[in-house]
C-alpha cells in the first residue's frame, strides 16, 4: 500500500475541487470534494487505517465515489481522475484562482485565448489592456483585478463574516486534531462578530509550541507561510485570509485574548482605565507600574475587574458606549443560541442534506427547538436531488410517521425553484399540502431579482395555505419566503418591475434590496438614556461559535 498522509490526500482533493470548478462543474460534487478534504485534514487518526478496517464510508463526507479514490491512491499512488482534469492545463494555473473576482471560468477563458497561466502575466495583462474584451471583461474590470492581486500579494483580502468563521472553524479543529494543544480560542474582529474579517487571530495554549506551530504550516489549506517563530506563525489560507496563530502562557491567555480581540478603540479605553489606576495592561496581563508586579491575565473577567469593569461581551467592543454602559450596570443581553425556538430551513438527504430525516430531528430536540421546518429541494433541480411531487409526497408522510415518535413539530415544507416564466415548481394544489414555502431562485443565475419579480406580479398571495404557526390551525393566504435572490433590482428599469418589488417588499429578504451587505447599525452610544436598555441592538449568531472553541488536553 502506498505510504499517505492525511495531508497529502487533502491537498490532491482540494485541487480537484479547484479543478472541477475550473471546468464548471456541479458546485455540489466540487462541495463534496471540498468537505472531504476538510474530513482529512481534521482526521487524527491516519487515512491508510481508517480504509483497512473498512471505516471510509464512516467518515462526514466521504462517500462511495471519494471512499474509492482514496483507495485508488492508496493502492496505486495515483487518481485518475486527477490526472485527467489537470490535461490541457499549465502547471501554475490554479494560482489565478487566489486573485478575488477572477472567476474559473474566466481564467480558464484567459488561458485559452490570451495564454494567462500566473498572476504575473495576468498583472501585464490588465495594466497593457492586452485582455480587454475577452469573455466580457472591460477597462474597470482591469482595474478590480489590478487591486485583487495587490491586495493578493499584501495578504490584505477581506471575507464575509460566516465565510470567515468557516475558515477559523476548519482550522481550529486540525490543530485541535494533532495534538498539542490545550485551549484554543479565535480572537480578533471574528470575534467582535464583524461584519467582514481581514485576518484571524487564534490563541492557544500548550506544552508543545513547536507541535502546534508545525501543524499549522503544514496544513493542505494553507497557501503559504509568511512567518514562523517559536511560539507563533503567520500563514495565508487558500481563501485569501491570513491566519495567525500565537501561543501564550495560561497566566497570560486572557490579557492575550482580550488584547487581540480589540478593538483598538477599546483597547485604547481600557488602558486609559488602568493608568489612573496605577496600571498598565497588555497582552501578556495587567501590572502595578510601581512594582511591576502582575495583577490579572489569566481571564478576561480578571483583566476587566482590574480596572473596575464586569466582563464586556466581544460583540459590543468597539469603543461605542459599552464601557460607560458596564461602568454604571447597562449593558444590553444578548441573543444567546439557548434562546432560539426553531430552524426555519432545513435539508435532509431526501435532497442535497447530508443526514436522514430523523437524525434532523434528533438534533433539533436536543438544541431545544420548539420546531423545525423540513423544505427539500423541489423537482426542478434535479443536481441536487430534488423532490419529485410523488417523492414530496413520500417525505411528507415520513414526517408523519417520525412526528409520532417525537414531541418537537415538525412541519413539512419545500424550497420551492422560481422557474424561468415566474412560475412555481409545484402547482398550487401539491402547495396547498404543505406547512412552509420557501421561493428560491437557483438556475438560471441571470437575473434572478427579475424572476423573482415575475413571480410576485404573477399573484404572491396565491393560495398555498400554510400554518401561521405550529399546533394552530389557522390558514394563512400568501407565499411563505422568498429566499436567495444575489442582484438587486435597478430602478431605471421601469415601473412594473420595481413597483412589484415596492409593493411585496415585507416578502423579500434583504440581499434582494441591496447589492452588498451593509454593517448593521449599533447605537451611537450605548450609554446614552434609553426608555429600555434592553432595546439595544446586540446579538451573537447561532451555530457554532470559533470564538468558543475549547479543547482538552
Amino acid at each position: 500500500m502506498h505510504g499517505v498522509t492525511n495531508f497529502e490526500l487533502a491537498r490532491l482533493f482540494y485541487e480537484m475541487a479547484s479543478l472541477l470548478e475550473v471546468r464548471d462543474e456541479s458546485r455540489f460534487r466540487i462541495r463534496a470534494w471540498q468537505r472531504a478534504a476538510q474530513t482529512l485534514e481534521t482526521l487524527s487518526e491516519d487515512v491508510a487505517a481508517v480504509a483497512a478496517r473498512g471505516g471510509l464510508r464512516a467518515l462526514p463526507g466521504i462517500g462511495k465515489e471519494i471512499g474509492a479514490r482514496i483507495e485508488e491512491y492508496l493502492t496505486t499512488g495515483r487518481i485518475e481522475l486527477l490526472e485527467r482534469l489537470r490535461e490541457n492545463l499549465p502547471p501554475d494555473f490554479l494560482s489565478l484562482l487566489e486573485v478575488r473576482g477572477l472567476g474559473p471560468r474566466t481564467a480558464r477563458a484567459l488561458w485559452e485565448v490570451a495564454g494567462i497561466d500566473t498572476i504575473e502575466r495576468l498583472e501585464a495583462a490588465c495594466r497593457s489592456g492586452q485582455i480587454i474584451g475577452v469573455a466580457g471583461i472591460q477597462k474597470k474590470t482591469c482595474e478590480n483585478l489590478l487591486k485583487a492581486i495587490a491586495q493578493h500579494r499584501a495578504g490584505r483580502a477581506r471575507a464575509l463574516l460566516p465565510a470567515a468563521r468557516e475558515v477559523a472553524r476548519q482550522v481550529a479543529l486540525a490543530l485541535s486534531a494533532h495534538g498539542g494543544v490545550e485551549r484554543l480560542e479565535i480572537a480578533g474582529s471574528l470575534r467582535r462578530m464583524r461584519e467582514t474579517v481581514k485576518d484571524i487571530d487564534i490563541l492557544v495554549t500548550s506544552t508543545a509550541p513547536a507541535r502546534v506551530i508545525e501543524t499549522l504550516v503544514s496544513l493542505p489549506s494553507v497557501a503559504e507561510v509568511t512567518a514562523r517563530g517559536e511560539t507563533k506563525a503567520s500563514v495565508r489560507h487558500q481563501d485569501g485570509l491570513a491566519v495567525d496563530l500565537r501561543v501564550v502562557a495560561p497566566e497570560a491567555f486572557g490579557a492575550a485574548l482580550q488584547y487581540f480581540t480589540g478593538s483598538k478603540a477599546h483597547n485604547v479605553r481600557l488602558r486609559e482605565m488602568a493608568v489612573r489606576r496605577g496600571l498598565k495592561i497588555s497582552e501578556y496581563g495587567v501590572f502595578d507600574e510601581a512594582t511591576g508586579a502582575r495583577v490579572a491575565g489569566e481571564t478576561e473577567e480578571d483583566v476587566y475587574a482590574a480596572v473596575g469593569l464586569p466582563w464586556i461581551p466581544p460583540e459590543l467592543r468597539e469603543d461605542g458606549g459599552e464601557i460607560d454602559a458596564a461602568r454604571e450596570g447597562r449593558l444590553p443581553a444578548l441573543v444567546e443560541r439557548a434562546q432560539l425556538r426553531g430552524d426555519l430551513h432545513d435539508h435532509t438527504e431526501w435532497s442535497d442534506g447530508h443526514h436522514p430525516l430523523e437524525r434532523l430531528v434528533e438534533a433539533a430536540e436536543a438544541r431545544g427547538y420548539e420546531y423545525v421546518i423540513v423544505s427539500d429541494h423541489s423537482r426542478s433541480l434535479t443536481i441536487a436531488q430534488g423532490l419529485s411531487v410523488e417523492r414530496l409526497r413520500q417525505q411528507r408522510a415520513e414526517i408523519r410517521a417520525v412526528q409520532a415518535r417525537h414531541a418537537i413539530r415538525i412541519l413539512a415544507g419545500s424550497e420551492c425553484d422560481i422557474l424561468e416564466d415566474g412560475r412555481l415548481d409545484f402547482p398550487d394544489e401539491v402547495l396547498a399540502e404543505l406547512d412552509v414555502v420557501v421561493a428560491s431562485v437557483h438556475r438560471p443565475p441571470h437575473r434572478p431579482a427579475a424572476r423573482l419579480a415575475r413571480a410576485l406580479r404573477r399573484g404572491p398571495r396565491r393560495r398555498l395555505r400554510r400554518r401561521a404557526r405550529p399546533r394552530q390551525g389557522r390558514r394563512d393566504q400568501r407565499l411563505t419566503r422568498a429566499a436567495r435572490p444575489q442582484r438587486r433590482p435597478r430602478a431605471a428599469r421601469g415601473g412594473g418591475r420595481r413597483a412589484a418589488l415596492d409593493q411585496h417588499r415585507h416578502a423579500l429578504p434583504l440581499r434582494a434590496r441591496q447589492r452588498r451587505p451593509r454593517r448593521r447599525r449599533r447605537p451611537a452610544r450605548l450609554a446614552r438614556p434609553r426608555a429600555d436598555p434592553q432595546h439595544a441592538l446586540a446579538r451573537r449568531p447561532a451555530g457554532l461559535d470559533p470564538s468558543r472553541v475549547e479543547c482538552g488536553p
